[in-house]
């Protein structure tokens, strides 16, 4: 039997997106680069029916998968897909009758031996974000940008049932599974599928 692994993560890399519309295949798949942070939220909770004055079932009640991604910053361009926002004579402009997309998401995990972790999510649908400026001070303090999405389940290839969420592995210098995830999620390859990236530390 294969050694499990227990290695912790030391970074985040790799942020990918590609609207998906109500298909299962992305229009083109865009990076978003200088990820900082990101947090996956996937609530469950247990359900009890009762009778006789104990339990006599269980269920489990899933909530609503959603992300909280922090940036270095996330370029008006990105923003404009992302959201839906109209452009005008360069002008970008938001209204409560936005229409976000649906997108799909990719993001990696790093390993300080050059081992990856991919986490996808199918199908969702990303919020306009805060806007917020600081005064510049004595010293020069780097701002950064925080951008929430909700996700649902959706058809992808090969399971028998929707999923909301799914998690690849590859050991250095491998990209097998990363490829593999990019076809499951955005019907389209990775932009270097096929080439092996090179153990680094992360």
């Amino acid at each position: 039997m294969p050694e499990k692994n227990y290695k912790s993560s030391t970074g985040v890399d790799g942020f990918y997106y590609g609207i998906i519309g109500d298909g299962t295949v992305a229009e083109t798949v865009e990076r978003v680069k200088f990820l900082q942070t990101i947090t996956v939220e996937m609530p469950q909770e247990p359900v009890r029916a009762h009778g006789d004055n104990i339990t006599a079932e269980m269920a489990i009640n899933s909530g609503d998968i959603s992300i909280t991604a922090g940036f270095h910053k996330i370029p008006l361009e990105d923003k404009q897909k992302l959201l839906g926002w109209e452009v005008v004579e360069g002008i970008t402009a938001t209204s409560s009758n936005d229409s976000p997309p649906y997108v799909g998401v990719i993001f990696t995990k790093t390993f300080q031996d050059g081992s990856r972790e991919y986490v996808g999510l199918p199908k969702g649908m990303f919020t306009r974000p805060n806007v917020t400026a600081n005064s510049k001070g004595e010293s020069t303090e780097f701002s950064s940008e925080e951008i929430a999405a909700q996700f649902m389940d959706r058809t992808v290839e090969g399971f028998d049932e929707e999923k909301s969420a799914l998690f690849a592995y590859d050991e250095p210098g491998e990209t097998t599974n990363r490829d593999a995830l990019f076809i499951k999620i955005f019907g389209v390859p990775h932009p270097d599928a096929g080439t092996p990236t090179e153990p680094e530390g992360a």
